[in-house]
């Protein structure tokens, strides 16, 4: 098993200290800020934290993630958006389907960085979204050798042949925006 995946039980991803570290609303108005952004596929979609910010924004909604205890979960919160198990690296969705396709503190826990962001754009319509951590050690979130450097994203997103990457510095983690 990929000693980078997130188990720490599912009742914490959802814990109030949390969601204002992550600073949920914040980072899905960002990703819709002055965009035509109707549809969202949240990759990696865990208890659904994120997928209820779109959905509460009434974006249509897909969500995946490679846990069926995590879909279950998310399922709870909600009951209308569709949750399938899927791979960042193999989305079972055509060409074009999502206006964004976003990552909310997954990305550095994928097997294959260039696979999945090559995916991501192969079923965004606008743009892919990736919020990390830092690149600096810190007591929450992942150890420093799990964290992505903002070079190396540069450097995937030109290597996936994204046209501009722009990178949002916030409070505790950092959002990329992947521009098609």
């Amino acid at each position: 098993m990929n000693n980078r995946v997130y188990n720490n039980g599912i009742e914490r991803l959802r814990s109030p200290e949390r969601i204002e570290r992550l600073e949920v609303e914040r980072v899905v108005e960002l990703c819709l800020d002055h965009k035509k952004i109707n549809s969202v596929l949240d990759i990696g979609t865990g208890s659904g934290l994120f997928a209820e910010g779109f959905y509460k924004l009434n974006k249509k909604v897909t969500g995946i993630d490679i846990n069926p205890e995590m879909l279950t979960a998310a399922k709870v919160h909600l009951p209308d958006v569709e949750f399938r198990i899927a791979h960042a690296e193999e989305l079972p969705f055509d060409d074009n389907t999502f206006d964004l396709v976003f990552m909310g503190v997954i990305f550095h826990e994928v097997d294959d960085y260039i696979k999945a962001l090559q995916e991501s754009k192969r079923v965004a319509v606008r743009q892919v979204s990736i919020l990390e951590y830092k690149y600096i050690v810190e007591e929450s979130g992942p150890p420093i050798e799990h964290r992505l450097k903002e070079e190396f994203l540069k450097q995937l997103s030109e290597e996936a042949g994204f046209s501009q990457i722009q990178i949002i510095p916030l409070k505790n983690l950092v959002l990329y925006h992947f521009i098609k």
